[in-house]
């Protein structure tokens, strides 16, 4: 994407068809903790917490991309596994035409806090 965006407002207004999913995944983070901040990194939704990244989300036709870092993906493994969602290293795809896991999501945003807490700056 060569688009530039200020906030995620204006990224979410490209996906009107999973802009409300996109809301729910974004208060479901804001909700973990609040200190979490939120930014553009990556030009996609970022999210961080102490002036660490925390996760990133990005809106795609047919999923939602997930990035929770690497220790957030092997952590979960065995979940996405039986929940049979698609994951690479650093991201898992939440299908669009599903509804969003919340309870995983929490999750894996108390499992980023908590790795960042524990890390000595």
């Amino acid at each position: 994407m060569k688009n530039s965006f200020k906030n995620i407002d204006e990224y979410m207004l490209l996906f009107p068809e999973i802009q409300e999913k996109l809301e729910e995944l974004r208060k479901i983070i804001h909700a973990q903790n609040p200190e979490i901040e939120e930014y553009i990194g990556y030009q996609m939704p970022a999210f961080r917490y102490k002036n660490k990244p925390l996760v990133y989300f990005a809106g795609y036709k047919k999923h939602i991309g997930f990035y929770p870092g690497p220790e957030g993906i092997k952590n979960f493994e065995k979940d996405f596994i039986q929940r049979k969602y698609k994951f690479s290293k650093g991201a898992v795809q939440f299908p669009v035409n599903e509804e969003l896991p919340l309870d995983l999501i929490k999750q894996l945003v108390k499992f980023r806090l908590d790795d960042i807490d524990q890390k000595k700056s």
